[in-house]
């Protein structure tokens, strides 16, 4: 996709600036197993195939003696209410927590004992979107790679119990559990849950819970060194536990998830 798109737009596009490539941890070998962290741009490539960096090196390659740059934009878990999206954490905790909470039981931590006390870290939609932008528009920026996160690590084993105190919900020791397979049968509850407040979207639009399964895997830590970006002009930051609680308001407000229970 990424080469058709350049392709086709480079002889059209005369005023052609800037290319922005989203990247994410994999370029590290993140989603393969325990990696060096804190992970820096300038880290050692792994074994391909790797598309990430397939993109990236078509982009260097393309853009030699041209005019336009590009950036490789690298985030960690991307925390953001957006529907239909298949690698969405937050919106998997929210509708977890909502299904949980309906049927009386309290908030576990889903995934490997491992990973519970793991460090962590995510990376804000709207953070992401802002360091997009400034890596496109400042010209010292230009032809390089960004770690682009929220500036703070956590684990799940102190975020996970303010999390179920936010849903209002009691926290019990973690149990591994494949949330595709538990979590398959929830739709009619979900719809149930749907006339009874007004919610504006299906089960299927929500519910991601491959990605969750992935996640809450990783029973080693998982963070990159956001320095870079920050050494050169960028300094917003989120603070994670906010970020939890901002995303779950907004979802509410949209009705992406009840208000009370």
């Amino acid at each position: 996709m990424l080469v058709n798109v350049l392709t086709a737009i480079e002889p059209v596009a005369a005023n052609l600036e800037h290319v922005s490539l989203m990247q994410g941890y994999k370029v590290y070998g993140a989603h393969l197993g325990p990696f060096k962290t804190p992970a820096k741009e300038s880290d050692a490539g792994h074994m391909p195939p790797e598309f990430n960096v397939d993109q990236q090196n078509f982009l260097e390659k393309q853009q030699k003696n041209k005019r336009w740059t590009w950036s490789a934009i690298r985030p960690s878990v991307v925390g953001g209410t957006s529907t239909g999206n298949p690698m969405n954490l937050a919106m998997v905790i929210a509708v977890f927590a909502t299904i949980s909470k309906k049927l009386g039981i309290p908030l576990r931590f889903p995934g490997k004992q491992g990973a519970y006390d793991k460090l962590m870290e995510m990376t804000d939609a709207g953070l992401l979107a802002k360091a997009t932008v400034w890596a496109a528009t400042n010209p010292q920026c230009a032809n390089q790679a960004f770690n682009i996160n929220n500036g703070d690590l956590f684990r799940w084993n102190e975020l996970w119990p303010k999390i179920a105190a936010y849903f209002d919900m009691e926290v019990a020791a973690p149990l591994p559990m494949p949330l595709q397979t538990v979590m398959a049968d929830k739709e009619e509850l979900w719809k149930s849950l749907q006339e009874e407040h007004g919610l504006n979207y299906s089960y299927k639009d929500l519910s991601s819970w491959a990605f969750g399964d992935f996640v809450f895997s990783w029973d080693y830590d998982f963070f990159a060194d956001g320095t870079k970006a920050r050494r050169m002009g960028f300094h917003e930051f989120i603070d994670t536990e906010k970020m939890f609680y901002d995303l779950f308001d907004e979802m509410r407000r949209r009705k992406i998830i009840p208000e009370i229970i």
